[in-house]
């Protein structure tokens, strides 16, 4: 049976970053429109597949990379600055308004800056052919990457040294996850899903590490090569970093949460930070304040235990590895401190915000990715008796529906 083409006017845009369309009396998702077009196409359950673009908006501009449409690491290449960074930043009015919060929210800040410095590249075997990229989206079916333009100079040959990695595994048949940093002694590579190395492929990822020069090489974090332990600058700090550990995405993007956290707990002699990673605020905060830090990762706790002793001039940081989703710092325990700055995982922090709600602390810096998870968290923390003074929307995930913030609350 022939399904006759349909046509739609895109609407809105959804939080996930597609385009929303009214079609017969359905709401639908349609990829890579933006607001005010019409399109031509066939629907599909809940999405509408977009054969033809009748309008364009004058919204609309040529994506930087040839790969997309296909691969599904960006999504809104195809949407001009403004507009883009506009809906960003509704995307955290939006959330509040829903929790019933309102709070003043400032305009999103650019801190893409040079460009993202990690990325997972994966490798695939088809047939006699390694394949190394991203996968399409919603699918496992790989993209074939010839570059990747939102990555930083610094992982300029982060493609490149992927690829002779996985060329040289491809024998053990294993699909691979590759993370490769970018630090101050240059390119950090762990390489996931390989299993145990035979000796002789060892021998030949280690010539590869050499050829590449990258500062260090691991699998499941067990050394393969390294000419120098790959470390990044934190304010006055070194920190020598875990294999594949968490960073926030761009360096301008650290710089920039640092900058508005550290802000918010100015003047605090005594600062709890709460999933603190490998030291991105505590590091900085000590410079002026005795910290508290408190992470469930504990190499990344190491790291910034090590980091925090080799440093000239700190106040001094007591470091702890625990699990804030079960063990949260009870509200007793808070008391000590005159801040509170928490960076949670997307899904938040609901029981460690129930605890600080009840806690007399006069001022917490919340940094977060999710602005769904922190208006509930944020919600919880009002009702608590804190005032939601200021939100600051900051955008390290260029071309992408993810958003990060920083909130300042006060008693």
């Amino acid at each position: 049976m022939t399904v006759d083409m349909m046509e739609c006017v895109i609407t809105r845009m959804g939080a996930q970053g597609d385009g929303l369309a009214d079609v017969d009396g359905t709401s639908a998702f349609a990829p890579y429109t933006l607001p005010g077009e019409r399109v031509a196409g066939f629907l599909e359950k809940d999405r509408f597949k977009v054969e033809r673009i009748l309008e364009a908006s004058e919204d609309r501009v040529a994506p930087e990379c040839g790969h997309f449409g296909l691969c599904g690491g960006c999504l809104l290449q195809h949407w001009a600055a403004r507009p883009y960074g506009a809906w960003k930043r509704e995307l955290v009015v939006a959330a509040l308004e829903r929790e019933g919060l309102a709070a003043d929210v400032a305009p999103l800040i650019d801190a893409h800056g040079t460009g993202r410095r990690r990325v997972i590249f994966h490798a695939r075997q088809l047939g006699s052919r390694t394949v190394v990229g991203f996968a399409e989206r919603k699918s496992h079916s790989m993209v074939p990457l010839a570059g990747c333009p939102v990555l930083s100079p610094e992982l300029k040959d982060a493609l490149a040294a992927s690829r002779a990695v996985a060329e040289a595994l491809a024998p053990l048949k294993k699909p691979l996850d590759l993370h490769v940093t970018a630090t101050d002694a240059g390119m950090d590579m762990d390489v996931r899903g390989s299993g145990p190395l035979p000796p002789m492929i060892a021998m030949d990822l280690a010539a590869i590490a050499d050829r590449f020069r990258l500062a260090r090489l691991t699998r499941h974090g067990e050394m393969v090569a390294q000419r120098e332990a790959p470390f990044l600058a934190m304010g006055r700090a070194r920190v020598v970093l875990p294999p594949a550990s968490f960073l926030q995405a761009t360096r301008e993007g650290e710089e920039t949460l640092a900058r508005l956290a550290l802000a918010i707990a100015s003047g605090a002699k005594r600062v709890a930070d709460l999933f603190c990673g490998v030291g991105t605020f505590a590091l900085r905060l000590a410079e002026n304040a005795r910290v508290a830090a408190y992470e469930n990762n504990a190499p990344a706790v190491a790291a910034l235990a090590r980091a925090g002793q080799g440093a000239p001039g700190l106040k001094g940081i007591e470091s702890e590895v625990r699990d804030l989703f079960r063990r949260p710092l009870m509200a007793e325990e808070l008391k000590r401190f005159d801040a509170v700055v928490i960076d949670p995982p997307r899904q938040g922090a609901e029981a460690q915000a129930r605890e600080l709600a009840k806690a007399d602390v006069a001022r917490v810096a919340y940094v977060s990715c999710s602005a769904m998870t922190f208006a509930r968290d944020a919600r919880i923390l009002t009702e608590g008796g804190f005032r939601l003074l200021e939100v600051t929307p900051v955008d390290q995930f260029r071309y992408s529906p993810h958003v990060e913030l920083v909130a300042r609350f006060e008693r």
